[in-house]
């Protein structure tokens, strides 16, 4: 199993930025792609970039491209989140989870991490 703890959120005004970090740990090669998502109070949880492992290939949510960028560092077997222009509506709890499958859908993957609050004020 892949074993995954995220880092890095806190509380920052309207414009700002923070860089959340997912150190991955077990079985690792397992895994063939990173996946972060979020879940803010009373909705669902929701894509917002995956990266596979060792290809460069990314892919973003509407929402955050162009704001957000998702980075490896397989050295580390950790996944970064850097977040930037961040608005009140980018608040949320932000998950890393990994999986098999090139996919957007939290059903395809089967590691998640405990979470790190982000909060975005105005």
């Amino acid at each position: 199993q892949v074993h995954l703890v995220e880092s890095g959120g806190g509380s920052v005004l309207d414009g700002g930025s923070l860089r959340l970090s997912c150190a991955a740990s077990g079985r690792v090669y397992s895994s063939s792609v990173m996946a972060w998502f979020r879940q803010a109070p009373g909705k669902a949880r929701e894509f917002v970039a995956l990266i596979r492992w060792h290809s460069g290939s990314l892919l973003y949510a509407d929402s955050v491209k162009g704001r957000f960028a998702i980075s490896e560092d397989n050295s580390r077997n950790t996944v970064y989140l850097q977040m930037n222009s961040l608005k009140p509506e980018d608040t949320a709890v932000y998950y890393c989870a990994s999986g098999s499958q090139y996919s957007t859908s939290v059903a395809d993957y089967s590691a998640w991490g405990q979470g790190t609050q982000v909060t975005v004020a105005w």
